[in-house]
Order: structure tokens, then C-alpha cells, then sequence
């Protein structure tokens, strides 16, 4: 079995910073939203030794590096996998035009 590395970009913390902040003070549930931190760490856990394995994202754009997709509740987790790293890039809320986005 591969062994991948983890990297987290900048632009997924300040993503999920964004999500918890707005689960916390706008809808004024903060137990919801430390529920998601772990969920979303448990599911990048539980994917990190798989990162190939499953089918990746079909991109109208042409990309150097395949996304490939983790759902975690109503959000879509985003990674790449460039030689032996997993590279988490974006988590975005699922029922939002995310295509554009990535």
C-alpha cells in the first residue's frame, strides 16, 4: 500500500474557518460546528491511506493534478494527489456553484 503525505493549503483552513464561523455566530450553533471540524479531519484521516483509489472529479478545465471529492455532511472536501501527497485544497458547500470556484 502507497504511503501519502498530507499537506493542507492556506486556502481550505480560511475556507473552513469561514464555515464554522458562520455555524457558530450566524446560526448560533457552536456544538454544530466543532462537530464538523472532526468530522471533516475524521474523513481526511480515513482517506489519506486511499487517496487514488476512488474516482476523481470530472474538471471542464484542463488540470496538471486530478481533484478528487470527500463529502463530509452538506460540504465537498477537495484534494490532489501530486506523487506521493495528498494535498487538501478547498472545502466548499455542496449545494453552491462550487465549479467555479475550483
Amino acid at each position: 500500500m502507497k504511503k501519502y503525505k498530507l499537506r493542507i493549503l492556506p486556502l481550505f483552513e480560511e475556507d473552513l474557518n469561514q464555515i464554522i464561523d458562520y455555524i457558530s455566530l450566524q446560526l448560533e450553533n457552536p456544538q454544530a460546528a466543532y462537530s464538523l471540524v472532526d468530522d471533516v479531519h475524521e474523513a481526511i484521516r480515513k482517506r489519506l491511506p486511499y487517496a487514488e483509489s476512488f474516482e476523481a472529479y470530472p474538471s471542464r478545465k484542463k488540470r496538471p493534478l486530478a481533484y478528487y471529492r470527500i463529502y463530509v455532511k452538506n460540504y465537498i472536501i477537495f484534494y490532489v494527489v501530486d506523487d506521493d501527497t495528498m494535498e487538501i485544497r478547498r472545502i466548499l458547500y455542496g449545494r453552491r456553484d462550487w465549479g467555479k470556484q475550483l
